[in-house]
């Protein structure tokens, strides 16, 4: 509401400074153009009399010169009197003006606001954004709910009623034999061709029960892949545990980063989502299946994120990595110091003048701790601490690295 009265005051304070501007009389000692004409015609008249007196001009000239002044003098006075007709005209003129400017200020105000604002959300900061945003994350909807929201499921058109009744037996045979971890595959598979997600993300839910531990992290991203499918490209808090769980398998594991980043863009935290999806197309490959899906929304991703942002090359701005950091560890002092070292000095070149995500700033420092530069590993750690300091999975990130590079405990 505070929002609304300081708009509309201020419009209201203009259109009454633009009214009085109208209004205004004229500068003191000013008058009409024609006012000072008729003055100068008369002083005229005047010098010819005594100009005439004088025997300076003679009789005949001085008519003349009489005449001729005195047709100027009646054009002046007329245009006077036209020029006081229409001040007088023009008196409840400003009155009208500042109403209609005050009608398109306010009005404008408020129609700009309506379609490029957000009514009724104050001016928040970030911590209550960041508060907002983690209870939107905490009190999204479940899977089910989103799945209930949809539509029916279609059976795409090339589908003909025979392979309909191949899948239809595959069902019944794998509802007699639960445990059978082939006729799950299959049946995944074949639900998702058919677009019903949601049968298939429950085939793949049995295959990781019925493997336990030896579910590897192709069967949780397959199994979020489809969760998210089947909610319409919605990140569930089931979809997120499936990723979580695949990326305690495999931090670098693509998919699994990528509806990570997907999860956080639809919870209002679409600083990290940038974060994340850039770090993606840094490291790549070209090839990749969530490069395009990255592509497509990074640049509305970074807007929103408030940052100016440029397509980097993809593949092309990786850092060095963990097993690279660990090979150089075997390395002779003088191999590790030419790998680690171009490959550090390019990544601390980008970070410094472009910035980048927090694993980058996690690789730096971890490999300035192998090549045994603690104080400058201790300097890149309390710089990114204090660019992330608002999010607590990028410090853990950054508290791990630092350990590594042995300079926080």
């Amino acid at each position: 509401m505070a929002f609304w009265i300081i708009t509309a005051g201020l419009a209201v304070v203009i259109s009454v400074l633009i009214a009085l501007a109208m209004r205004a009389p004229r500068a003191a000692g000013a008058e009409p153009a024609a006012a000072y004409d008729l003055r100068v015609y008369r002083d005229q008249l005047r010098e010819v009399e005594k100009d005439l007196a004088r025997g300076v001009v003679s009789p005949a000239d001085a008519e003349r010169v009489r005449a001729e002044v005195s047709r100027r003098i009646l054009a002046a006075d007329a245009a006077l009197q036209v020029e006081e007709a229409g001040e007088d005209d023009k008196k409840g003129a400003p009155g009208l003006v500042a109403a209609l400017l005050a009608v398109l200020l306010i009005g404008g105000s408020v129609g700009l606001y309506t379609r490029l604002g957000a009514p009724g959300y104050g001016d928040l900061g970030l911590k209550d954004r960041i508060e907002m945003a983690e209870a939107l994350r905490a009190d999204r909807p479940s899977q089910a709910t989103a799945e209930a929201g949809l539509p029916p499921i279609r059976t795409p058109a090339d589908a003909g009623p025979d392979y309909v009744a191949l899948v239809e037996q595959l069902r019944a045979t794998v509802a007699q034999r639960p445990d059978d971890l082939q006729g799950l595959t299959l049946l995944a598979q074949n639900e998702a061709n058919l677009n019903n997600f949601p049968a298939a993300a429950k085939a793949l839910a049995e295959i990781i029960r019925i493997k336990g531990p030896d579910a590897d992290v192709t069967d949780f991203t397959n199994h979020a892949d489809m969760l998210v499918l089947a909610a319409g490209g919605y990140v569930s808090p089931e979809a997120e545990e499936a990723l979580t769980t695949a990326l305690a398998m495999d931090e670098t594991n693509g998919t699994a980063r990528y509806y990570i980043g997907l999860m956080l863009a639809q919870t209002g935290r679409p600083d990290q989502a940038f974060r994340v999806w850039d770090r993606l197309l840094r490291e790549g490959p070209p090839d990749a299946p969530w490069i395009q899906p990255v592509l497509a929304q990074i640049d509305d991703m970074a807007i929103r994120a408030g940052v100016n942002y440029q397509i980097p090359e993809i593949g092309g701005g990786r850092g060095p990595s963990q097993a690279d950091i660990e090979a150089a560890q075997d390395m002779s002092p003088a191999e590790r110091m030419e790998m680690i070292g171009n490959m550090v000095s390019g990544l601390s070149s980008r970070l410094a003048t472009e910035g980048g995500p927090v694993e980058d700033w996690a690789q730096l420092i971890t490999a300035l701790g192998v090549l045994g530069q603690q104080g400058q590993a201790r300097a890149v750690y309390d710089n990114a601490v204090q660019v992330f300091g608002d999010d607590t999975r990028a410090l853990d990130l950054l508290l791990r690295a630092g350990q590594r590079a042995q300079v926080v405990e």
